[in-house]
């Protein structure tokens, strides 16, 4: 049966509400945003018809308390709600309350979103469609010894993943057998947090793999079809920060199967709304990774090639339509590359970068160009969620020409008052291997050099025509996986700890505190703003260099604090679950007597 939507309750917050405003509101309906204590003020509160306010400053006090998203829907007169993407957007449980309170869910339903919740139930189904799936072991026993043993067996890499994960959290990578029961609690603890949910499954990691996703539709009426690939490759954290459409490189043979393998995946499931099928694609081979059973951050880029209004169609399949298109009319044409412009400071260990907004401009937006933004100067970046600012898509009709127009814009993009990561972003793209087009999942990592000195031109140029890039990444520190860049002419960077050089951190997620021209560490202040959720050690406690002290979680994400040298723990002044602030002083120590003897 169709049913007009009335009035739509966005159950989210930044960029992607008032994206679905602006669609809801050409489509004629009524819109109602909700904001947290954190949120007062916010742009999407404010482009809404109607605001609602929700306790809480956390996402798990506001937005993804289900109790007061439906009262607000009760309070608004809402028929509908669309969950964007994050939050409760792939919630089984939120997905049937709606439907239990008569609400219209913009979103499969419960059954599919359960069917794909579990990562490891997925791939069930997929072996069952026939869809290819990586070597790994996805089975319900979760014994430590048992695991660890699968593992040994499939030879290392090894990728460990929360059964229930999402958004680049749950995850890591293994190098060695040793390595792998620390790793493995690291993700357990990190999902029971983030999912309340600590199994994990294991699979063959693929280092050069990519990452490809097709994007797929289905209506209430047995219809499915897909709007071809996107490639989302370049990633930091394993989160996404570059994303094009169409993929580079694939054979159209490729293209082909991929499209059919997603769309038989969704079939498998009886799916209804818009999902992403997601692949490694490696050696002219592809394996299924997961589906997520939401609208995308990049779902902008399918749009510019296709033209058209992925939100109207969920909103259109929601009312119980059919599909606008048959699969032979999705057309693609030209070449669209997103930037995720993110709060953060430099690579390697990209740390959230939290305050006040004072200046903002983005670029101008026109037929070739889209800025996607949920912030303003003026808006305060808060420490309870992630640190995306906004996203700016380029469309050109070859993917040269794409690049060339998103390296331009970034350029242009002003912001002050936080970090941001758009000169970063703008560097990878005028490396001569992004330009090839030969991304990979390690693409930063293997050209850290060529983007480093991309950098150091692209700040450079700035300087000369006067135009000091707000991000400030220009007068900070160089960045090396293993070290400074030696690009760089400078060698300060913010004080990640008190009196600290750049991290020479090995990976992502862990800090390693050092002191500038000592020969001990003296003690560890808070590099961010967060919550202390493990402490490792105890006062007298001797520790060795690179050993772990604590682990914070800060937007979303997990850092890991290490000794920088030996020494001995004089002094705790942090506990678990406490909020600490930036300089907060969180150990103290003394020199060790390994160290004396050195």
């Amino acid at each position: 049966m169709r049913t007009k939507i009335q009035t739509l309750l966005i159950a989210n917050r930044g960029e992607i509400a008032c994206r679905i405003i602006r669609s809801a509101r050409r489509l004629g309906i009524k819109t109602v945003a909700v904001y947290s204590q954190a949120d007062r003020g916010a742009l999407h509160a404010q482009l809404a018809d109607m605001a609602i306010a929700l306790n809480g400053f956390s996402a798990a006090e506001s937005y993804l308390d289900a109790v007061q998203l439906l009262a607000a829907a009760a309070e608004s007169g809402a028929d509908a709600i669309h969950p964007g993407y994050g939050f409760l957007s792939e919630n089984a449980g939120f997905a049937q309350s709606v439907a239990d309170a008569g609400l219209i869910f913009v979103g499969p339903d419960a059954t599919a979103i359960e069917a794909m919740g579990s990562k490891s139930h997925a791939k069930q189904l997929m072996t069952e469609a026939g869809v290819p799936l990586l070597p790994g072991y996805h089975g319900d026993n979760q014994d430590v010894d048992f695991l660890h043993q699968q593992a040994d067996q499939m030879n290392y890499p090894v990728l460990i993943k929360a059964v229930a994960g999402g958004g680049g959290r749950g995850l890591r990578i293994v190098e060695t057998s040793g390595a792998f029961v620390a790793a493995l609690h690291a993700v357990k603890r990190e999902a029971k947090s983030a999912f309340a949910d600590e199994r994990v499954l294991l699979e063959k990691y693929l280092p050069r793999a990519r990452h490809v996703e097709i994007q797929v539709f289905a209506d209430q009426h047995g219809h499915c079809v897909h709007l071809h690939e996107r490639d989302c490759s370049v990633q930091r954290r394993h989160q996404k920060l570059i994303e094009e459409a169409p993929a580079p490189g694939l054979h159209a043979a490729t293209r082909v199967a991929m499209g059919d393998a997603a769309v038989r995946a969704a079939q498998c499931i009886d799916y209804t709304g818009a999902g992403t099928v997601e692949f490694l694609y490696q050696d002219e081979k592809f394996y299924f990774l997961e589906m997520n059973t939401r609208l995308q951050v990049e779902h902008p880029v399918t749009e510019a090639i296709t033209g058209l209004d992925l939100v109207e169609w969920q909103i259109r399949i929601a009312q119980g339509e059919k599909l606008p298109l048959e699969q032979s009319r999705i057309k693609r044409d030209g070449w669209a590359i997103e930037a995720r412009i993110n709060a953060e400071g430099p690579a390697p260990d990209f740390l959230p970068s939290t305050g006040l907004i004072t200046r903002l401009q983005w670029p101008e937006s026109n037929e070739s160009l889209r800025v996607d933004a949920g912030f303003r100067a003026g808006d305060r970046i808060s420490v309870y969620y992630d640190s995306l600012l906004g996203k700016v898509i380029a469309w050109a009709p070859s993917r040269e020409q794409a690049i060339s127009r998103l390296s331009g814009a970034l350029s242009a993009l002003e912001v002050k008052g936080i970090l941001h990561n758009a000169d970063f972003i703008g560097a990878v793209l005028d490396t001569e291997a992004f330009v090839k087009g030969t991304v990979h999942t390690a693409f930063l990592q293997e050209h850290e050099a060529a983007i480093a000195a991309a950098w150091e031109k692209r700040q450079w140029s700035a300087s000369i025509a006067g135009n000091v890039n707000a991000s400030d990444w220009g007068a900070i520190a160089g960045w090396r996986s293993g070290g400074l860049n030696p690009f760089s002419r400078q060698h300060h960077l913010q004080a990640l700890f008190n009196g600290g050089e750049a991290s020479a951190a090995s990976d992502a997620d862990t800090l390693i505190s050092q002191q500038s021209g000592a020969s001990h560490q003296s003690q560890i202040k808070a590099p961010l703003p967060g919550r202390v959720i493990k402490l490792f050690v105890q006062p007298g406690e001797s520790v060795s260099k690179g050993q772990p002290l604590l682990i914070m979680e800060a937007m979303k994400m997990e850092h890991t604090l290490r000794a920088g040298t030996d020494a001995v723990i004089a002094a705790l002044h942090c506990s678990e679950q406490q909020m600490v602030q930036p300089d907060q002083l969180l150990i103290e120590f003394t020199q060790s007597n390994k160290a004396d003897a050195a």
